[in-house]
């Protein structure tokens, strides 16, 4: 017996969280273009290598923003068995990989600068990294407000990111760490200018690069769980386990629990005894945050 039978598993926050995902992939390919161009008329290798390095980040977003696309075309799909959720789990995984690839190439390229330092033209490579940071500021601003308008209601499991929406998460991350090698590039721009100290451009470079690959790896170990499903909160599969077996007339012998979409789970059990199908549905169906339900006895 199912309780569900529409398979539309995206979060409530989805069309949202999709627009707000295309205009910060409009201001971070703009920002793109306008370093890289300054970049390179003023001889700047530190504002060239940022400008590149939003525009892998530009990529992750505009996929990031496909698949909220594509997850909202297919959600009436009868060939995705349990909907187009997991997509934005899924892009939030690709994401993870290209940030990890990003941090490690300013890693590499910030040592390579230890042993063959460049000029930089401090003052005009200034002005548009202090830009840069203001559009990434305004960006993160709008994507972590979207990633807050998630299921409270549904999701009492404060401790884990089981609710959170992947695919937003990611932008997220990637508006985070453009951020954060804006704020990295201008201490090291400031200090080269007025200090003479060429040397913590590199220095900051690795610094940021550490940090960046902290949040790949973060962003890989939840979403590849997603992915896998993995049971996605142990503490809720107790719960599911006790309301089935309240009153002491059932036995499980086959219990699965995962994630189909943001803050949505589905769960399937086979039950033995003498209990009324409607009355399991009834106890397990208590818990909003359970789009899909099955039930089998034997």
């Amino acid at each position: 017996m199912t309780s569900s039978h529409s398979h539309d598993f995206l979060g409530q926050s989805h069309d949202r969280n999709e627009r707000r995902t295309r205009w910060v992939v409009l201001l971070s390919a703009i920002m793109m273009v306008a370093e890289i161009t300054v970049g390179t008329i003023t001889g700047s290798m530190a504002l060239t290598a940022d400008g590149w390095h939003m525009a892998t980040h530009t990529l992750a977003l505009g996929v990031a923003a496909l698949a909220y696309w594509l997850a909202r075309r297919w959600s009436k799909d009868p060939r995705y068995s349990f909907g187009t959720g997991k997509l934005g789990s899924l892009a939030g995984f690709a994401s993870a990989l290209g940030l990890g690839a990003v941090a490690i190439g300013i890693a590499v390229e910030s040592v390579s600068r230890f042993f063959e330092p460049r000029t930089v033209d401090y003052r005009e490579a200034m002005v548009v990294a202090v830009i840069g940071l203001l559009v990434n500021l305004v960006s993160a601003a709008l994507l972590h407000e979207g990633g807050h308008a998630h299921d409270h209601d549904h999701d009492h499991d404060h401790g884990h990111h089981h609710g959170h929406d992947h695919n937003l998460r990611s932008a997220y991350l990637h508006v985070l760490a453009d951020a954060l090698t804006s704020v990295l590039a201008i201490a090291a721009l400031a200090a080269g200018m007025f200090a003479g100290w060429g040397w913590l451009d590199p220095a900051v470079g690795i610094v940021g690069a550490i940090v960046i690959i902290q949040w790949s790896l973060k962003l890989l170990q939840d979403t590849a769980g997603v992915l896998l499903d993995r049971v996605p909160d142990p503490s809720l599969e107790q719960s599911i386990r006790a309301r089935i077996e309240k009153g002491g007339n059932a036995r499980i012998t086959d219990f699965h629990l995962w994630q189909v979409g943001p803050g949505r789970y589905a769960v399937i059990v086979a039950l033995t005894g003498d209990v009324d199908r409607g009355e399991v549905c009834r106890r397990i169906g208590k818990d909003a945050r359970l789009a899909h339900i099955t039930v089998e006895i034997a």
